[in-house]
């Protein structure tokens, strides 16, 4: 094999044939498992990553074309890498913005010959999936500049953040004129003027507009869902706002709620935004790279879309080595922090230790991919509990599901400093938080019935939401659109632009004075956060 490179973090060991292990049962595949068709993503390393890495740190915004002239790989290398994979039988089926990634089907037994793998049948909650057992490899001739081989494992994929309790009491229904009924003023589950309220961000002047909000997620709500959310919480009912981006060629599924509750509270947080669903059909990996593919390229010639909100993870430990996925999408949100586009990633929703599926607290003590990448905002959750009267603030902690942590993958970026943050040597998460308990809940209409929803999948599309809203405040100021706003919001720790979490815990980590593992920074006082971060010019775009 010396001749060859061998991409261990492509793959995750699997129990011998006929074992189970970590709910998973390994077969051997039949011959005719042979003629299925698979596509993979063979992922280029980026050039000059660590230099493109502290120019995002220091508030630097490119532009597409800057990005793709230094920061690609090699012309030469990519056409080599595709004429390879064209005379092993791949089809060439797309292909990443800036030359950082080739998109290529086969069928399982080119795959196996070519790649050097074996491919088993997998079997994992009810659903059989073909997976290599072994680490793929490439010819050193082409697979030099390659970091790794992206969907040769279906059966790792993201899974959704988001926890679900049906109303008994409040709001459990909807009158002929679709306002919810009964409607007890600042009791749960909430509706979006109590949540504005809660975190200073109403009456003030800004509603999103002239923003785009993305939503990366699998598939679309139902269009009657979203308006009567919106007239449920007296929003303009317009569904122009609403664009539908369907990615690659796949079924979508029905709707179960992650969607709706996605568009439904970042078009409410930011009533004049316009919001782009991008529906993958599936959480696999390779689907969730495409859809941010696209996202990257609509972001290049659209200067409104600098928002995105995912509400997608999975436990550190689960991933693979970090020159597997985590290094693929890395350079895909690295790309997107550069050009002003800032990520809302949600922390999860099994506290401390989320198990391989992210709904129970049996796994290790672990962060959870995406939130804890070094280029977007890992969003946590909080409880909130508002005043009955004037719908202040009663009390918040730190929710028990809320994902945190410190990565295995990423060292301490240079920005997760400052007062009440403590010292270490790995990035932790969250950044910040905001209300995420189902018990204390976000209102929703799904299938046609109100009901009560939470997770940190309420959160991040908040915070997407308020991003929406500093953008168009600093648009209005006369500045650019933000650039990537960690290393912005970490020197206002421990100011009035949050509301620092001090109670509650996720399992392993407490909430505490200053920066914890639960909340980040906390929660925020948008009035103080906008004011601060429209004062003066935070960075404009640079020549490359």
């Amino acid at each position: 094999m010396s001749d060859r490179k061998v991409f261990t973090d492509s793959v995750t060991e699997l129990p011998t044939d006929g074992m189970a292990k970590h709910g998973l049962l390994v077969a051997p595949a039949k011959r005719d498992a042979r003629n299925e068709t698979m596509e993979l993503l063979f992922s280029l390393e980026m050039s000059d990553k660590d230099d493109l890495e502290k120019r995002v740190a220091g508030g630097e915004v490119l532009s597409a074309d800057q990005l793709t002239q230094k920061y690609s790989p090699k012309k030469a290398d990519v056409d080599a890498l595709k004429t390879w994979l064209t005379e092993q039988g791949f089809t060439i089926v797309g292909e990443s913005p800036g030359d950082t990634g080739v998109y290529a089907k086969a069928t399982v037994g080119q795959i196996e010959q070519s790649l050097g793998v074996q491919m088993v049948k997998v079997t994992k909650e009810g659903i059989t999936y073909t997976a290599a057992q072994n680490a793929p490899s490439l010819p050193i001739s082409v697979g030099a500049p390659v970091h790794a081989i992206i969907g040769l494992q279906p059966f790792r994929h993201a899974h959704k953040h988001m926890a679900r309790k049906l109303v008994h009491g409040n709001r459990v229904t909807l009158d002929r004129h679709g306002l919810p009924s009964p409607n007890i003023a600042n009791s749960p589950p909430y509706l979006v003027a109590e949540i504005l309220h809660a975190y200073n961000a109403n009456a003030l002047g800004v509603t999103g507009a002239g923003q785009t909000i993305a939503i990366l997620i699998d598939t679309f709500p139902n269009d009657h869902d979203i308006t009567e959310f919106w007239k449920a919480n007296g929003i303009a009912v317009d569904l122009a706002r609403i664009g539908k981006i369907k990615v690659g060629a796949g079924h979508l599924p029905a709707p179960e709620g992650e969607e709706t509750l996605d568009v439904s509270w970042t078009s409410g947080i930011a009533p004049g935004a316009k919001i782009k669903i991008y529906a993958t059909g599936s959480l696999q990996f390779v689907a969730l790279d495409r859809a941010l593919d696209r996202i990257i390229a609509d972001a290049s010639n659209d200067p409104s879309l600098r928002q995105l909100s995912i509400s997608l993870g999975l436990g550190e430990t689960f991933m693979g080595g970090p020159n597997g996925e985590v290094a693929t999408q890395h350079q895909k949100f690295l790309r997107l922090a550069a050009m002003g586009v800032n990520v809302f990633v949600s922390s999860g929703d099994a506290g401390s230790n989320p198990s391989v599926d992210g709904h129970t607290a049996s796994g290790p003590t672990q962060a959870e991919y995406a939130a804890s990448d070094t280029a977007v905002v890992g969003v946590g959750g909080t409880s909130l509990r508002l005043a009955p009267g004037n719908g202040a603030v009663a009390q918040e902690d730190g929710w028990p599901g809320s994902g945190g942590g410190d990565s295995i993958f990423f060292s301490r970026p240079g920005w997760q400093t400052g007062k009440g943050v403590p010292t270490g040597s790995k990035r932790s998460v969250p950044d910040v938080s905001a209300a995420a308990d189902p018990n204390e809940g976000a209102f929703l209409v799904l299938h046609g019935q109100p009901t009560g929803i939470g997770g940190t999948s309420w959160a991040a599309p908040v915070w997407a939401g308020f991003c929406a809203l500093i953008n168009e405040a600093r648009q209005k100021a006369g500045l650019p659109s933000l650039p990537y706003l960690n290393p912005l919001i970490y020197p206002l720790g421990g100011t009035g632009c949050f509301r620092d979490v001090t109670a509650g815990s996720n399992g392993e980590f407490k909430a505490t004075a200053g920066y914890d593992r639960v909340t980040g920074l906390g929660t925020p006082d948008m009035k103080q956060l906008i004011a601060a971060l429209t004062q003066a010019p935070v960075q404009a775009s640079v020549a490359a």
